[in-house]
């Protein structure tokens, strides 16, 4: 094995390098992950093209793109991606570029028009990514070959949606989108089946960046460790308001005082995924509550049971669901190894009643907003962890052991009893608060960047299973 010491003076492209940084010996106890990952600018650009343009990324709900020549902006990693809804009621998704001089086509982030236009030359586009116009055509003194030539917006390699969520990818070469998400499907649908007539961002979104990486974020969300060390404003709010000493009855969640007498655990899936959970016993704080009859006779006692469980997890590589204080969709997207940018979008049921409504958005921006109890403390913590992890002489990170001792090949009773196959489990009461969950996440990432250094597919048996 290469030494630490002479890790920062290697390529990053160099395979050995790479067989580093991701100390992966569970048989022995052992997973550590390289500071390098977090802090080489060489990896982040490798990153760009191993990482996030060979797998299947979020893009967005289809619900906010419903009327036909409604319109999405979004992004995989740092390439513009335009998602559409043309007249023909069929979605699709192709690069946010024009043809013409390669300036991006749409600046707005959403809206609704039958045409695109650039804004550089004039050249114009359907929804359906025809190009309509090429600007005074007829006196451009075009060749026969120019015409011969196709114009129109470039697709994706990739689309499809699963109960909703819209996902792409640059390449062709991925497994179909189902395959892809594999037993992560019971995870999702209980977040996307809560509404009868299906799920919506509600209006707004908060959008941040902080100077960091991305990976700090990719772990953050799974990590029970750090709530009562970093959030510890939020646990004594908590505490006043379960005391009836503080007023604000509105965002009022859990008695976070009884966590230690509740179960959770983790699961790892294939593909990087991951999902924490943990027992609650107060139903009555869960804005699923309310509906919750209608939504046991709709999918079953299982999933409804499900629902009422705290849940957040990750679609790797940059996707996750939390649904713990408030049911919610996050996205990151890498700008910099040490700058990534954030959204967070309340999820609601669609047509439900505006009570349950404002309950959930009074819980949604207690924990979540940039002005709530968590995102700050957090973000705060990323950027400390940017400066920190510059020292490669630290060693190996040391943050994905907890857990190991009780980890468990394949699915636990629970996971069983719902039908769910993960990789691995790891569970007990709350302040096992387990890391294991990191494991499937940097596996992921190594596997991708091993295999792009390497000039291998990263989906071997998936050439045009996405078309």
């Amino acid at each position: 094995m290469i030494s630490l010491a002479k890790s920062r003076i290697m390529h990053a492209m160099d395979s050995q390098y790479l067989a580093t940084l991701v100390d992966d010996r569970l048989a022995q106890g052992v997973f550590r992950v390289h500071p390098d990952v977090y802090a080489s600018s060489e990896l982040f650009d490798a990153e760009q093209k191993h990482v996030f343009e060979r797998t299947w990324i979020f893009l967005g709900l289809e619900s906010q793109i419903a009327k036909p020549n409604d319109y999405l902006v979004t992004w995989i990693g740092r390439l513009p991606v335009l998602v559409t809804h043309a007249a023909d009621g069929v979605r699709r998704a192709f690069f946010n570029v024009c043809r013409h001089k390669g300036t991006v086509l749409c600046r707005l982030e959403s809206g609704n028009t039958r045409f695109h236009v650039c804004g550089y030359h004039g050249w114009a586009y359907d929804a359906a990514g025809r190009a309509v116009d090429i600007k005074d055509q007829p006196s451009g003194g075009y060749t026969e070959a120019f015409t011969r030539d196709n114009h129109d917006l470039v697709p994706l390699g990739a689309f499809a949606s699963y109960k909703g969520l819209m996902f792409g990818s640059v390449s062709a070469q991925v497994p179909p989108l189902e395959t892809f998400l594999g037993e992560m499907r019971f995870f999702l649908d209980l977040a996307m089946e809560q509404g009868a007539q299906g799920m919506e961002f509600v209006p707004g979104r908060i959008g941040f960046t902080y100077n960091g990486n991305w990976k700090a974020q990719l772990d953050n969300s799974s990590d029970a460790y750090h709530l009562t060390s970093t959030h510890l404003s939020f646990m004594e709010v908590q505490r006043r308001r379960a005391d009836s000493v503080s007023g604000n009855q509105a965002a009022r969640q859990f008695d976070w005082k009884k966590r230690f007498e509740q179960e959770g655990g983790a699961y790892t899936f294939l593909n990087g995924h991951n999902v924490i959970w943990l027992n609650q016993s107060e139903d009555t704080k869960r804005p699923v509550y309310p509906q919750i009859d209608e939504v046991r006779a709709r999918v079953g006692d299982l999933k409804a049971e499900w629902m009422l469980r705290l849940r957040n997890l990750t679609v790797f590589p940059s996707m996750q669901i939390a649904d713990s204080t408030s049911l919610l969709i996050r996205t990151f997207r890498p700008v910099a190894v040490d700058r990534t940018e954030m959204r967070y979008y309340c999820l609601a049921p669609i047509g439900e009643a505006a009570e349950v409504r404002q309950w959930r958005l009074r819980q949604f921006e207690d924990f979540f907003n940039v002005s709530g109890f968590a995102t700050p403390d957090d973000t705060a913590m990323y950027e400390d962890m940017a400066v920190g992890l510059k020292a490669a002489q630290i060693g190996y990170v040391q943050g994905y052991a907890r857990g190991i001792g009780v980890q468990t090949a394949g699915p636990d009773a629970l996971a069983r009893a719902a039908g769910v196959m993960p990789i691995s489990s790891a569970s007990g009461m709350f302040d096992l608060q387990a890391e294991t969950w990191g494991h499937a996440l940097y596996r992921e990432w190594a596997r991708l960047m091993q295999s792009g250094v390497a000039g291998e597919p990263a989906w071997p048996q998936a050439a045009g299973a996405a078309q």
